[in-house]
């Protein structure tokens, strides 16, 4: 089978850089995410500071559809950890005034400590890992990492 060619240049692409990159990404994923759960309070998952986190650097105020969508789950998935967030109080379902069948969702005080808790159990990990792995090296990957994300998030809404 031969190699995809880029549409510019004629040339093969090799997808071996591209799968080591997916697969860097996903380790990375898992060991943070246990790294995470491992400081969370009792009850509450990865996919509510997920959230939380989403309504925080986005902005609060999505609805549970575009919520969905942005993590990429279905809307009874999202529903559930929406209700989970609402339970202890990080957000509040409100009415959605462009379309009254429908709610938006705002982020409250308490979700907003429960992120910044969460961070802070984190910092001792954070303090080891700048000890290894230096904070200039990080800082200087982030750029390339957001350009791809950005890249290949809307490549994901061009093949829906």
């Amino acid at each position: 089978m031969p190699e995809p060619k880029t549409p510019e240049t004629k040339t093969p692409v090799s997808p071996d850089p591209y799968f080591a990159l997916f697969n860097e990404a996903a380790i990375i994923s898992q060991i943070g995410t246990a790294f995470l759960e491992a400081r969370l309070p009792d009850g509450l998952l990865v996919s509510h500071f997920g959230v939380v986190s989403h309504l925080i650097r986005v902005q609060d105020g999505a609805t549970p559809l575009e919520l969905a969508r942005a993590f990429q789950v279905p809307k009874t998935t999202m529903t559930h950890t929406l209700a989970g967030l609402e339970k202890h109080g990080f957000v509040q379902m409100r009415p959605n005034p462009d379309d009254k069948r429908s709610k938006r969702v705002w982020l409250t005080e308490a979700g907003r400590q429960f992120r910044n808790a969460a961070l802070g159990r984190l910092t001792p990990l954070f303090v080891d890992l700048a000890a290894r792995f230096p904070p200039e090296r990080v800082a200087a990957l982030l750029p390339d990492l957001a350009a791809f994300r950005v890249m290949i998030d809307a490549l994901r809404n061009e093949t829906r």
